[in-house]
């Protein structure tokens, strides 16, 4: 792949929305990743083998409490089952599922996540009362991060 193809995907992918374009030629495989703009929320990805890359990947380091110790989590922990896009409420402008302090069945959905343009709706698991909201509405969620805490 020449040079003045590449800078024209560079190009394309920083004018757009697109976060990352794979275009494979031939023998040549690239991958573009767009990096997150300064003080907006860092994206993980998984960086794959290839021959070119236009740019490294962007990954989040985890931040270890002051302390050094585990933090502890009394209750039962609602996991994410996929990685997404974390919602509270089945629209805009409908209400949440659930709030703190709502008593909730193990089958009853308490949340949705957007993975793929695909609305996942996520059963509670267990039967209680929802003691913490681990996530806020809108933000990216990894696989098994934790999402409520239910008594």
């Amino acid at each position: 792949m020449d040079l003045r193809k590449l800078k024209t995907l560079i190009d394309l992918v920083a004018d757009s929305t697109i976060a990352e374009l794979e275009v494979t030629e031939g023998d040549s495989k690239v991958r573009i990743v767009k990096t997150p703009a300064p003080g907006s929320q860092p994206m993980q990805y998984m960086q794959m083998p290839m021959q070119m890359q236009a740019a490294p990947p962007a990954v989040a380091a985890p931040v270890a409490p002051a302390d050094n110790k585990p933090i502890a989590i009394e209750g039962n922990v609602v996991k994410s089952p996929m990685v997404g896009t974390f919602y509270r409420a089945p629209g805009p402008e409908k209400a949440s599922y659930v709030e703190v302090g709502s008593v909730v069945k193990s089958a009853e959905p308490i949340c949705i996540i957007e993975a793929m343009k695909l609305l996942n709706e996520i059963e509670a698991g267990f039967d209680g009362t929802i003691k913490e909201i681990l996530v806020e509405n809108g933000q990216p969620v990894e696989f098994g991060q934790p999402l409520f805490i239910i008594d």
